[in-house]
């Protein structure tokens, strides 16, 4: 049994046209597109831009979404050839089994439960403090105690806000697709309406002595340059990531987390109408829009409320609104971010579902993850599943523990797909591909660069927690994956 072993293209595309015992093909390109809006725009804007303003970019934050993007698209690019052309459910699950081997394909599913599991817990923790926000304006305030986890630094007993919303999206979930993408559709228009308004009438007010300087001093760059500091010293020091350029690439590193999820549309190529055509689009097309949006949106931030006030804010977005006198939009704003984080919970919790159904068909996790519903064919046991899964990480743990790990778990998936084009170029050449990635190889390796370039930007900690993640993993893979598998084991 080797642990390098291909799934073979022809098996994937048998199971992505088995329609009948698979899942639904319900989704337009429109609907790919709004599932990738939904799950892109949400905490990592309405949050992580000012905490990344505040902590390490200043008003170049901007600089750092546009860094932060060019990442994803060269990702984005490889992404949307895998897509086309293995329209099967488990994103780069199984594009890492067709390319790399089932040991590989093991490890970045595992990593998969990282970025869509505590990416939905990270969202949740939001999306419970915009709620007490609302009720607040309308004298309701909800107690400390269940609004807060034990480890935040307002500690408290339980998030019991963030536990019913995943309770009730999993539900949902459960209940079917195309009736989930119906919702997700209504919450996205509603949340890029109220971003599109944010920055039309923020941009009259914005102050331009809020943007100088535009990218603040970092002090240890200036002993770096001047050679009284060397690299390796800058590197582990606390200059590093606080202003400046370096303020800039882990700026970029945070905010990263504001675009993870246009790859959770390649969860759900195996429920696309015609996934050679609407998966390419629905990749590309929600993160181009949703980019244009950020810059924008960042900018104006920025632009009216001096970015060292955002620190410790986690609404930014309220505080800087206020400057522009439309107090009266208030509400209306804080629904629309409640809202929006309510669809990319939504979008997560439907990637992570798809991507273990992917594992258990292989033979990889117990037959359980991988049991349809009789009448809506959705994997309604994984739902029920994560749903307590995530609801104790939404309502235990603290929301900046989660988001770094999620960002870290995420690049490394980046880095693994476009590894994967390189490999499938060469061992697939002749395949049927309805969207081909342009100038390969260069255009994956500029992905990996970026993607390790990122990962080096984040704290140690990250790091330290995704080590421990893996070597749970890879324990799993062979005391009981390795022994379970399908292709390894084919008479099983």
């Amino acid at each position: 049994m080797s642990i390098w072993k291909t799934k073979p293209l022809s098996v994937l595309l048998n199971e992505a046209s088995d329609d009948e015992k698979g899942l639904k093909r319900t989704l337009s390109a429109r609907s790919l597109v709004a599932l990738g809006v939904g799950a892109i725009i949400g905490a990592g804007l309405f949050s992580l831009t000012g905490i990344a303003a505040a902590e390490n970019a200043g008003p170049a934050v901007t600089l750092s979404f546009i860094l932060a993007a060019v990442g994803c698209a060269f990702a984005g690019l490889c992404y949307a050839e895998f897509a086309s052309m293995i329209p099967v459910a488990g994103s780069a699950y199984t594009y890492s089994y067709a390319t790399m081997g089932e040991f590989v394909a093991w490890i970045i599913g595992w990593d998969l439960v990282l970025e869509y599991a505590l990416g939905a817990a990270t969202v949740a923790v939001s999306w419970s403090q915009y709620v007490d926000k609302f009720l607040g304006n309308y004298g309701i305030h909800i107690p400390q105690s269940i609004l807060h986890g034990p480890w935040d630094a307002k500690p408290g007993l339980i998030n019991l806000p963030a536990i019913g919303i995943i309770c009730l999206l999993s539900v949902l979930l459960i209940r079917g697709t195309k009736e989930s993408a119906l919702i997700n559709n209504i919450l996205v228009i509603l949340k890029v309406t109220v971003v599109i308004v944010f920055i039309a009438l923020g941009w009259g007010f914005i102050n331009s002595a809020n943007h100088t300087p535009f990218i603040p001093v970092n002090e240890g760059e200036a002993l770096l340059s001047s050679g009284k500091m060397s690299f390796l010293n800058f590197f582990s020091s606390d200059y590093f990531g606080h202003y400046g350029w370096s303020g800039i690439l882990r700026g970029a590193g945070v905010v990263f987390f504001a675009f993870i999820g246009f790859d959770a549309v390649s969860t759900a190529a195996q429920e696309a109408k015609d996934p050679q055509k609407g998966m390419p689009i629905g990749i590309l097309g929600s993160l181009i829009i949703c980019t244009i949006l950020y810059v924008l949106f960042a900018f104006v931030l920025t632009g009216l409320e001096n970015y060292i006030n955002f620190k410790g804010d986690a609404s930014p977005v309220t505080t800087a609104f206020a400057k522009t006198g439309y107090t009266f939009l208030n509400s209306a704003l804080t629904i629309a971010i409640i809202a929006g984080y309510t669809s990319v919970m939504l979008v997560m919790l439907m990637g992570q579902s798809r991507v273990f159904y992917s594992m258990s068909v292989d033979g990889l996790l117990p037959k359980f993850f991988s049991t349809l519903h009789s009448k809506n064919r959705t994997p309604y046991k994984t739902n029920l599943l994560f749903m307590i899964f995530v609801s104790l990480f939404a309502g235990f743990v603290p929301v900046s523990d989660l988001g770094h790990m999620v960002s870290i778990g995420t690049l490394f998936a980046f880095t693994l797909v476009c590894i994967g084009v390189i490999v499938m170029r060469k061992s697939n050449p002749d395949a049927v591909r309805g969207f081909r990635v342009p100038f390969v190889p260069l255009f994956p390796i500029i992905g990996v660069v970026i993607c390790l370039v990122l990962m080096a930007g984040l704290p140690i900690e990250s790091w330290e927690r995704l080590a421990i993640w893996m070597i749970l993993g890879v324990a799993i893979y062979f005391f009981y994956s390795k022994k379970h598998s399908k292709l390894n084991n084919p008479g099983k």
